[in-house]
This record gives structure tokens, C-alpha cells and sequence, in this order.
């Protein structure tokens, strides 16, 4: 990505943050976490990576996003400086959840040492 659009995407990450936790009043988008975006070089698309605390609930979010997206592109009109606000994608961001349990596999082999000493 060039500057400019990891630019972008970066005021992108912290306006559509913005955007969900003060104008969004939809229950099934509580407790998101958008944790990337990759705008195309176009500016055209841009696929936003999103986590959620209640791991349950990620599909009902993701849906609900997936709804709110014109409005969340109709405000960062309004908020993002650029000619073209880029389609938004919403992406569930599996890469938390892999780190989670990486990190348990570890814990467990490091108890399991720990037994054998």
C-alpha cells in the first residue's frame, strides 16, 4: 500500500470507531472492535477487519454491519476529507482469536513442563 492509502485507511479505522460507539443506536453493534482496513489503491474498496468481545454474537454483528454500512459511508462523507468514500466490506478479524489460542496451546505446554520437573 502507498502512504496515501494506508493514510486513509488509518483515519478510516478511527472514523468508522467513532462512527459505531456515538451515532450507531443498533444493539447488535456493541462492544465492536474495528481492528484494520485495506483500501484499495483505487480508493474504490476497502475491507474493514472487526472484532467483537462476545465471540457468540460475531455473525449477528457482522450482519447488522453489514446493514449499517450506508449509513456509516454517508457519515464518513461528512467526517473524511476525500472525493470518494470507498465501499465498505466488513471482514470478522479471526486473527485475535487465533492469537487466543496459540497462546493457551503454550500456557498448556508450559504447565505440562512445569509437571515434569
Amino acid at each position: 500500500m502507498s502512504l496515501k492509502t494506508e493514510r486513509i485507511a488509518s483515519n478510516l479505522v478511527k472514523e468508522i470507531s467513532y462512527i459505531l460507539a456515538n451515532k450507531i443506536k443498533d444493539k447488535n453493534i456493541r462492544f465492536v472492535t474495528i481492528t484494520d482496513c485495506k483500501v484499495t489503491s483505487d480508493l474504490s474498496f476497502a475491507k474493514v477487519y472487526f472484532t467483537v468481545f462476545n465471540m457468540e454474537k460475531a455473525e449477528e454483528t457482522f450482519n447488522a454491519l453489514k446493514n449499517a454500512s450506508g449509513y456509516i459511508r454517508k457519515e464518513l462523507a461528512e467526517r473524511v476529507d476525500i472525493r470518494h468514500v470507498p465501499e465498505l466490506q466488513f471482514v470478522f478479524d479471526e486473527s485475535i482469536e487465533y492469537g487466543n489460542k496459540i497462546e493457551h496451546l503454550i500456557e498448556q505446554i508450559h504447565n505440562k513442563k512445569k509437571r515434569n520437573d
